[in-house]
């Protein structure tokens, strides 16, 4: 599945993109179960364990920019927290280390919408003890450069831990002007649906809002290396141990000296990123309603 030369380029650029990861039958039976679920959402009005919407979202014009944790609700998605293309790419990545499974989300970012996130770095979230943690971003979709990709800035998550802070709230975005933040050197991860990316827990990244015809449904896999152990705490234990894909369980976490800001004061917005960033004070992209004002 990867190369040295694969493995070299991750670790310096911060991501990687894996074609053919899912076979097209896999992404037909996934779409499947995604366009149920947006049928059903129809009965859905307010966010909630499952669901995370748009402000726009309607009976009659369902929008839907999150589903959380959809591994706990259909069999198709949890299966592949073990695939075996992307357990032997972390392994690969990690020197060997064991993999732990620990969230998943899928970001809809559905035809001529789907909110944009704004830029951060994922640790921000969930500092570890250490740093071999990653995303593995599936695609249900073609992902072009027009339907909102995600973007990610190459090498920075060998770089510095960013403010995640407004008015001294988290609120999980960085201020790109004040951070002095070149975004000119992003990269779009663009791919056949399929494929997968796998970006760094460190690495800036973002993505725009869709303004294509076309959706852009994108499975998003947190894992972390078997020693890396939260600093925020393990919730519960036993979820937590059997969460563990590859590898050995370790008691002994594996500490290294890096950058930390803990995402205090919480936000005032709780149950996804985009609620957390509902309190961006200078954001870099557009919202949907400041374009239509814009555009009057």
């Amino acid at each position: 599945m990867v190369s040295d030369q694969d493995i070299r380029f991750y670790r310096e650029q911060g991501y990687l993109v894996v074609e053919n990861a899912l076979s097209g039958d896999q992404v037909l039976t996934l779409r499947g179960f995604v366009d149920d679920w947006v049928e059903r959402s129809r009965n859905v009005s307010d966010n909630d364990d499952f669901h995370d919407l748009e402000d726009s979202h309607t009976a009659a014009t369902p929008r839907v920019r999150r589903f959380k944790d959809p591994d706990l609700h259909h069999f198709a998605f949890r299966a592949l927290i073990e695939h075996p293309k992307v357990v032997q790419v972390l392994e690969a990545l990690w020197d060997g280390a064991g993999v732990r499974f620990d969230k998943s989300k899928l970001n809809m970012k559905l035809e001529r919408g789907g909110p944009a996130v704004e830029w951060h770095q994922d640790w921000a979230f969930y500092p570890h003890t250490n740093d071999n943690l990653a995303a593995v971003g599936f695609m249900i979709d073609d992902m072009t450069m027009e339907n909102g990709p995600m973007m990610v800035i190459p090498g920075s998550h060998r770089g510095p831990v960013y403010s995640h802070h407004a008015n001294g709230i988290f609120c999980g975005a960085i201020d790109v002007e004040r951070e002095g933040v070149d975004t000119g050197q992003a990269i779009k991860l663009t791919g056949k649906a399929g494929s997968i990316t796998i970006h760094h827990v460190r690495v800036l990244h973002a993505s725009a809002p869709n303004n294509s015809n076309r959706p852009r449904r994108f499975l998003l896999h947190q894992y972390t290396a078997a020693d890396a152990w939260p600093l925020l705490g393990v919730d519960d234990y036993e979820t937590f141990h059997s969460n563990l894909v590859s590898g050995e369980q370790v008691s002994a976490p594996r500490m290294e000296s890096l950058p930390v800001v803990m995402p205090y004061p919480e936000a005032l917005h709780q149950g996804s990123i985009y609620e957390n960033q509902r309190t961006v004070t200078k954001r870099f992209f557009p919202s949907k309603e400041i374009r239509e004002k814009r555009s009057v």
